[in-house]
């Protein structure tokens, strides 16, 4: 039986212990957060009473983390404010707090001693029943906690986070022989569902799944630089986005964790893995020792594998000297071509076949992985899917190591490690005797994988309330429709799923088209319709490429045709007969934005970064954007209230492309509604979606009436929207032509050149809106902007 959790303690407010107050806290635990009392007094006062009472200096350590939480970037809380909700506190004045709460998170440092000593103190002052857990990333569990009481070692078990954990999907669980079976369970349901977590359930071995297999591809990597003479942008450039990795790859990264992290990590394998075939790899090298010694630990210090300097370069250290270069840029004939190849899978093969420098490097850090990782079964897990996820999700790979056998295909990695006179590992060589040769295998949508003993396939388990778009696809019947650009797929249960899948998932002129059709197609056959996608984000905007190609060629008609279709698809999605669910997630920019502002509902996940961001590229939003912040300003407004000063907000918002750090701050900026819904776990938005298009049927949907009466505010309301640019531009906060966009901007949200309030209707907001689109484009700085962000990824300021 699963137990209810919502008053949750976290002791230790260092990076990590403030890091997971601050995201149980987005998930609207009631939380607080504990250290020690300093013990020396706040710099520039004396010892004493005075300060050593004083509620400030007590509870500084935690106030520091929390100070440091809220300046994370990315942002550790969902809105800043956030903040205000986590309850500070030392473990001298406020120890009674830990025997009220159901669950207790150690999150202290990483040392055996001072965790054990910790937990002798919770073991006495905690409630029985509560649960106790420890974030240590690889310390034994079970080891820690005992000569506990029966009750804490029962209701006790490892929680492992990764940094930063409003962000890493991974939540490694490690209980112990002893722990209840009801705790793993309520800790799991917990995880998915309130924290939006992917759980893996982890064997107490030392560094558990993910930072055993991350330590040994970190080392290894290493080990090139310091004796095959790879430099350290060098290996960071072939190992981040080219193999399906963070764009932090290997260096980077360790900078962001910290070097002092991650000796301790790999310690504590060279320390507790003796067995390991790798052992002697997991000694620290004598590099990592020098640089903690000179205090260059990564970003925390402002120094490690890399250094900025003054004028603001990028600096690289160079391993041999311990000074810092400027990086180099590498030229590998494997790499150009590599790069033009979308299907990871085939990017990877073109790497390895190659015989370069970087080709080198990638077989061997792959092929490693892939052998350790083998290796690793049944030690650190029964099954392979644990340690794919694992690394997925704790290290953001796209591939994990079995799905990696499987892109190279085994046969062919197995028959290269024999021919360099390497060990084939018996899992593949079991993998081998198979009829697929591979480690997992689809049939009809339905996905196994290979399982050790009994050596057969076993079902991959989807968890209750998840949909697979993926595997929808593959059953028949499941794609109803499709372009180049988006699909139509059968939810089942009378709901169809508008799906993009084009680059980015911009929106074309065939996107468009394929809206309409949807529409068409749920009206005739279908309960409701979500629009929705699996990719990495819900969409960028619009098909810049086309507008400025268009533009550029001087085809005003053709645009003005794009524009009228993108408005006309979001106001028949507005007003379709049928609900309209609209899932963001991810980037949700430009058209994207405008898509979800039309819908009956938005289920949007709590990491939705949306926003109506056209100005940065020289244009305003056209699709019915502009003209539904106007109304959202309206709605705002209320009957008490006056119009203008919520549409001075709306204008700000579109001025300053302002783009949601979360889905709750999208609803602070007004794109979307108070009574749209958010779900924490990614994994469940498509299910969650489905659900609430049922919802609205069952509760008789009727489409909304448009709003006859809209009001233009005119020329009074454009003239004090143009002072305050007006200002803005005096001061050198705005260029010019920020002014003469901002102007036009203004204009369209005040209805035109009116000299005086009136009412108009919304085909009114969208001719203006797509006027102004029409002139932007026509100007040679907008289209130099859009050029620019097509290039750069990033704004022009022209």
């Amino acid at each position: 039986m699963k137990k209810r959790i919502e008053r949750v303690a976290v002791v230790g407010a260092g990076v990590m212990g403030a890091a997971i107050a601050a995201h149980l806290v987005n998930a609207r635990f009631s939380v607080c957060l504990l250290d020690i009392s300093p013990s020396d007094p706040t710099p520039g006062t004396e010892s004493g009473d005075g300060p050593a009472s004083d509620p400030q200096f007590r509870q500084r350590l935690v106030q520091q983390g929390l100070r440091r939480a809220e300046r994370a970037k990315p942002p550790a809380f969902f809105l800043p404010e956030y903040s205000r909700r986590v309850q500070p506190g030392n473990l001298q004045d406020h120890r009674s707090w830990l025997g009220e709460v159901d669950w207790i998170i150690e999150a202290v440092s990483e040392d055996f001693d001072v965790k054990t000593r910790l937990l002798k103190v919770l073991d006495r002052i905690r409630r029985p029943g509560s649960i106790v857990s420890s974030n240590t990333s690889g310390i034994s569990v079970e080891r820690l906690a005992e000569g506990l009481s029966d009750d804490f070692r029962q209701h006790w078990l490892g929680t492992h986070f990764f940094n930063p954990p409003r962000y890493l999907k991974l939540l490694e669980l490690i209980p112990t022989p002893e722990t209840l079976e009801s705790v793993v369970e309520t800790m799991g349901h917990l995880g998915h569902y309130r924290l939006g977590k992917g759980i893996v359930v982890a064997k107490d071995t030392p560094n558990f799944v993910a930072n055993r297999v991350g330590a040994f591809s970190l080392q290894q990597l290493l080990r090139m630089v310091l004796e095959q003479g790879y430099g350290i942008d060098e290996v960071d450039l072939l190992t981040g986005r080219l193999l399906g990795r963070p764009k932090s790859a290997t260096f980077r990264t360790l900078d962001i964790v910290g070097l002092d992290t991650f000796a301790r990590v790999t310690a504590n394998l060279f320390e507790n893995a003796p067995g390991d075939e790798h052992h002697r790899l997991f000694k620290i090298p004598d590099i990592i020792q020098q640089l903690i010694v000179q205090n260059r630990l990564g970003a925390k210090s402002g120094q490690g594998f890399y250094r900025k300097s003054p004028g603001g370069e990028i600096l690289v250290l160079d391993p041999r000297s311990l000074e810092y270069r400027s990086r180099r840029k590498a030229d590998y004939p494997s790499l150009a071509v590599a790069k033009a190849i979308p299907d990871i899978a085939e990017r990877l093969k073109a790497l390895i076949r190659s015989d370069d420098r970087a080709g080198q490097l990638v077989w061997k850090t792959l092929s490693g992985e892939m052998v350790y990782a083998a290796n690793r079964i049944p030690e650190i897990s029964d099954d392979i899917v644990t340690i794919d996820n694992a690394m997925k999700w704790g290290f953001n790979w796209e591939l994990g190591p079995f799905e990696t056998w499987d892109a190279l295909g085994v046969e062919r990695v197995a028959a290269r490690l024999e021919a360099e006179g390497r060990t084939v590992p018996e899992l593949a060589r079991m993998v081998l005797e198979t009829p697929g040769k591979s480690f997992y295998r689809r049939r009809r949508g339905i996905v196994s994988y290979f399982d050790r003993p009994p050596r057969d396939y076993r079902r991959l388990d989807v968890p209750d309330g998840v949909v697979l778009l993926s595997s929808l696809r593959e059953r028949k019947g499941g794609v109803v429709r499709k372009s180049p650009r988006a699909s139509l797929i059968d939810l089942g249960d009378g709901v169809l799923c508008l799906e993009f899948h084009a680059k980015m998932n911009t929106i074309g002129d065939d996107t468009l088209q394929m809206i309409r059709e949807a529409l068409q197609v749920v009206r005739s056959d279908f309960a409701g319709m979500v629009i929705g996608n699996q990719g990495a984000n819900f969409s960028a905007g619009a098909d810049l490429v086309q507008i400025l190609r268009k533009a550029r060629e001087r085809k005003w008609k053709e645009i003005d045709s794009m524009i009228r279709l993108f408005q006309t698809a979001n106001m028949e999605i507005k007003y379709s007969p049928c609900p309209v669910v609209v899932a963001p997630f991810g980037l949700t920019l430009g058209g994207g934005c405008e898509i979800a502002l039309h819908a009956s509902a938005v289920q949007a996940s709590a990491e939705t970064y949306m926003g109506l961001v056209e100005l940065g590229v020289g244009l305003i939003p056209a699709a019915g954007g502009t003209k539904e912040m106007v109304l959202r300003s309206l709605e705002r407004s209320g009957p008490e209230q006056e119009l203008f000063p919520c549409l001075r907000t709306s204008f700000e918002t579109i001025a300053r492309a302002k783009v949601s750090s979360s889905g709750l701050e999208a609803r602070s900026l007004g794109f979307i509604r108070s009574g749209d819904a958010i779900t924490m776990n990614p994994d469940r938005l498509m299910a969650d979606a489905k659900g609430r298009v049922q919802t609205l049927v069952r509760q008789g949907f009727q489409k909304p009436d448009p709003p006859q009466a809209v009001p233009a505010l005119g020329r009074p309301a454009l003239s004090t929207l143009k002072v305050g640019m007006h200002q803005l531009l005096r001061g050198a906060y705005i260029s010019p032509y920020d002014y003469h966009m901002g102007s036009k901007l203004a204009r369209t949200l005040c209805g035109g050149d009116c000299s005086s309030p009136r009412y108009v209707n919304e085909q009114y907001f969208l001719d203006l809106e797509r006027e102004t689109f029409l002139s932007l484009c026509g100007e040679r700085k907008s289209q130099d902007r859009i050029q620019y962000m097509l290039q750069r990824g990033k704004p022009l300021r022209n």
